[in-house]
């Protein structure tokens, strides 16, 4: 049985200089976040508010937090203070809402736009187009820092599938640039998928199975 150390080397050494392993840490215990923090990680991914909150305050202080579920406006102003990243703006009212919070906090808070493109209608996220009209108007949420986008791929074996999910999650960050602060973040591609993810473009990696096994919900 590998050990979590063992398993981040083992992704490690399959992803490029410049694109970011993320530890997706949700359901895990504090003990395998604490080994992979010895192992040198410092991202991690989180899905509830509860949970990343509860964390947060007993984990090293360094850590650096990433919000990647589905965020209630509700919570938001829980996570405002310390989070890293919020990869889950999927609306333009919940951008305001962030910007809303992070105003009263005296801070900006960095984000990525989630993008729907799979096929499942499950999955949330602003469509591309969606994304085109809000472009213009993103000088409207001087709190937020829209630092790239966020998606995900059809759940399917279809290799293809996931291309053509991967490309155009690509090119819509492709849109930001000169109005993201730069580089753009393309986060997009999970254990099954990561290694094609990144050779369509991904700059951040979200892997959680193939660095702590199976989760234990």
């Amino acid at each position: 049985m590998t050990t979590v150390q063992q398993n981040i080397a083992a992704v490690r050494s399959t992803l490029p200089k410049g694109v970011t392993l993320l530890c997706v840490s949700k359901f895990q215990s504090l003990d395998a976040i604490r080994e992979a923090y010895e192992a040198g990680e410092r991202d991690f991914g989180e899905s509830r508010v509860q949970e990343l909150t509860a964390k947060h305050e007993t984990l090293p202080g360094d850590i650096r937090w990433h919000f990647i579920g589905h965020l209630q406006t509700n919570k938001v102003k829980q996570i405002v203070p310390f989070v890293h990243l919020i990869h889950s703006v999927d609306s333009e009212h919940l951008l305001a809402c962030i910007n809303r919070e992070a105003e009263k906090a005296n801070k900006q808070v960095n984000v990525l736009l989630e993008l729907h493109v799979a096929r499942e209608e499950s999955k949330t996220g602003m469509t591309p187009e969606e994304l085109d009209n809000l472009i213009g108007r993103l000088q409207s949420y001087p709190f937020v820092n829209v630092r790239g986008v966020m998606g995900m791929a059809t759940n399917t074996d279809d290799e293809d599938e996931w291309r053509r999910c991967f490309r155009a999650i690509e090119a819509a960050g492709r849109k930001l640039n000169g109005i993201a602060s730069e580089p753009v973040i393309v986060s997009m591609g999970m254990s099954e998928d990561y290694k094609v993810a990144v050779e369509e473009g991904s700059t951040m990696v979200r892997v959680g199975s193939k660095i702590f096994g199976e989760r234990n919900y």
